[in-house]
């Protein structure tokens, strides 16, 4: 767990100074970066903000992860070496980071000496210790390519239910898992040729044996509720040994003393945390490498990621850490997926924005505001609803918190030649204005920023209404009224002052033009001095209201955009085309029509769909066809919410065997089209069929 805020409005002084060390899930090298990855990186970047406001000693790094089967075919498609292309990559993510004022301390690479030598010494260790081991293992080989395929660069048919087009790991149709080598018609999603089957000798990382440690380390508060949940399915299911390496050619670092063999990607990319703060430790004469990794450390390491990598971060990740005799985490954060307008990014709707079409539209400090407004500790999707992102932030920003200076400031400069009135108008109010920074504070502390963004709306609402009943404007028009026009508009700069030291985390550009203008300089304590008496600067516009013109054009821009979007870097994603057109599987050679008046297929409507326990892709669905209802289980959890399905019209094949599967009896199968992952679409039919009908 995070360390409580001090119960005083004081913040950290040298004797309880904090160490920190914050991390994020580094992006991978084969794409730009877009509103859905900003979304973790803003996220850490509060937190980190906040910390340094506080008081605290906190680094933040990161690193492109630059290694993996991906990379690799991505720069032979490019026609560049992979080392100029993770090279331009990196220039270009760090580009935007700096630009979303994202203050990484250090941004370095995986693909770095740095991380080999540490890759090399954890792995060395755990082989020492003996937690590798090796064994002989089938797998399919592209003869055309001569390279081994990771079980999602192979498709073909599902072995149990014949479901086409299949990945070689599970099935998202029925929900099956298997081994590449038992789909049916298998074909490599590299060069499409038909694979062979090959031996190989891999190594792998004895996890089982980490158990009871990793139950341990669960249980110590440094996952979330949701994570722990999650973990405990897994432990039920049993833990398995994980391959570490993989076959040339690849790109990555070569296994010590196994020519040939290289480290898994997903081995050597959380390793790249270390190694950037070790690249950023040599950098600097104050820091140590071994006060923050050493298993004795009394430092604090977190790590921000998304929901979808939390089986490595929170299973593989710290037991190669204990078994290499170093420290594990103090805790590992996710955060769920960005939703445009309530649906998923979508390239044909223009929702599917890269960080660079959204600067050249719109002021990043809009986006972090706003996705502090909606930010929580727990693992939830937020939604990015346009309208209500321009009314927030014109609401909040603009027209409550810079409203309280551009009211005010005006009289300070032109009646009182700048300088603030040495009384206060209103002691109780700012004392109470002061003493909300426990609670904000807190409320940081905790990730929990929309509450902080609520508190901090409320003080500016007081603020606001303050200034509307002293009407500052009126008294400046009465004789003799000029001590009360200076304290009272003193009164509203000071509230201004707070209000932006509150918010200082989320929108920093904000902050410093705010600090240039009231002459000062911020820090979480400094909320407990009052500026009596003190000098402004002319006051000039802050921030404007969010153009919604330019909300539209960014949409259109986003829709032109044919950049894909980065392929994940685990090989269980296939390499994608960097188009918006989608590659079509040929067409299935010809049946007879005897063959398909066999398959019987009925309007469906979902009349409940909910989430199946234990299972990661499975949605259980109860069907009406008319004369009865149906159970199906489908693949369609990486796509859609149960909720969102129930009420819809659907089709399914009503006369399939029933199977027995894990969850139960499924009983049909619901037609659906698209690539997998997120792209899965479940066909509808007109609204006028019914439940029933035989679709013809």
């Amino acid at each position: 767990m995070a360390a409580s805020i001090q119960a005083s409005t004081q913040a950290s002084t040298p004797e309880n100074k904090r160490r920190i060390l914050v991390t994020n899930a580094l992006p991978y090298a084969n794409g730009p970066i877009h509103i859905g990855h900003l979304l973790g990186y803003i996220q850490a970047d509060i937190w980190v903000r906040f910390q340094r406001l506080y008081g605290n000693e906190c680094h933040f790094v990161c690193a492109d992860d630059a290694h993996g089967t991906p990379i690799m075919l991505k720069a032979q498609q490019l026609g560049v070496a992979p080392e100029d292309m993770i090279a331009d990559m990196n220039a270009a993510h760090q580009r935007d980071f700096a630009d979303f004022a994202v203050s990484f301390d250090n941004y370095h690479s995986t693909h770095s000496p740095e991380n080999q030598e540490l890759a090399n010494l954890i792995y060395t260790r755990l082989r020492e210790a003996g937690h590798i081991q090796t064994r002989t293992i089938e797998q399919l080989f592209d003869p055309e390519k001569e390279m081994f395929l990771p079980d999602r660069f192979v498709k073909g048919e599902c072995p149990d239910c014949g479901a086409d087009d299949q990945y070689g790991d599970n099935c998202d149709v029925c929900g099956a898992t298997y081994a590449p080598t038992d789909l049916k018609n298998p074909r490599s999603a590299v060069s499409g040729a038909v694979p062979i089957v090959r031996e190989s000798e891999h190594y792998f990382f004895d996890l089982p044996a980490f158990g009871d440690m990793l139950k341990a380390w669960t249980r110590s508060g440094s996952l979330q509720s949701e994570m722990a949940n999650k973990l405990n399915e897994w432990f039920e299911q049993g833990l398995q040994q994980w391959d570490i390496s993989r076959d040339k050619p690849y790109f990555g670092f070569e296994i010590p003393d196994a020519p040939g063999k290289y480290f898994y990607v997903w081995l050597d990319a959380p390793i790249g945390y270390m190694s950037s703060f070790k690249n950023y430790c040599a950098k600097r004469d104050d820091l140590e490498f071994a006060d923050f990794w050493d298993k004795e450390s009394s430092a604090e390491v977190y790590h921000f990621i998304g929901k979808d990598i939390i089986y490595f971060h929170s299973l593989f990740w710290p037991a190669m850490l204990s078994g290499a005799d170093f420290r594990q985490p103090t805790n590992v954060w996710a955060h769920g997926f960005i939703t445009v307008n309530g649906t998923k990014m979508s390239k044909s709707k223009g929702t599917f924005i890269m960080a660079r079409t959204y600067l050249e539209h719109l002021d990043p400090e809009y986006l972090r505001y706003y996705f502090a407004a909606k930010l929580s500790s727990r693992i939830d999707d937020l939604d990015l609803n346009l309208t209500d992102f321009a009314q927030r932030v014109n609401s909040d920003l603009v027209g409550k918190v810079v409203n309280i200076a551009s009211r005010c400031a005006g009289f300070i400069s032109k009646k009182f030649a700048g300088k603030l009135s040495d009384n206060i108008d209103d002691s109780a109010m700012l004392a109470d204005f002061q003493a909300a920074a426990t609670t904000i504070a807190q409320a940081y502390e905790e990730r929990e920023f929309s509450r902080a963004m609520r508190e901090i709306m409320k003080l500016a609402d007081r603020a606001n209404e303050y200034i509307a009943v002293k009407e500052p404007w009126q008294l400046a028009k009465q004789e003799g009224k000029e001590q009360e026009v200076q304290d009272v508009c003193s009164m509203g700069i000071h509230l201004f002052r707070l209000l932006m030291i509150y918010l200082t985390p989320v929108v920093p550009k904000l902050s410093a033009d705010s600090q240039n203008f009231l002459n000062d300089s911020f820090s979480w304590e400094s909320a407990q001095i009052t500026l009596t008496g003190h000098s402004i600067n002319k006051f000039k516009a802050l921030m404007q209201r969010v153009p919604t013109e330019k909300i539209e054009s960014m949409l259109e821009a986003s829709k032109d955009n044919n950049t894909a979007a980065p392929a994940a870097k685990d090989e269980n994603t296939a390499v994608a085309e960097t188009n918006n057109q989608p590659e079509f599987e040929p067409i299935a050679a010809e049946i007879e029509f005897d063959d398909f008046a066999k398959v019987d297929l009925r309007v469906a409507k979902i009349v409940n769909a909910e989430h199946v326990e234990g299972a990661d892709k499975l949605i259980k669905l109860t069907l009406d066809i008319g004369s009865e209802q149906r159970q199906v289980f489908a693949g369609l959890k990486s796509a859609y919410n149960p909720e969102d399905l129930i009420g819809q019209l659907t089709v399914m094949v009503a006369n399939l065997k029933p199977r027995k599967m894990r969850f139960g009896m499924s009983e049909g199968m619901v037609l659906a089209a698209g690539p997998g992952g997120k792209e899965i679409y479940i066909l509808n039919p007109h609204d006028g069929a019914q439940p029933g009908q035989r679709v013809m």
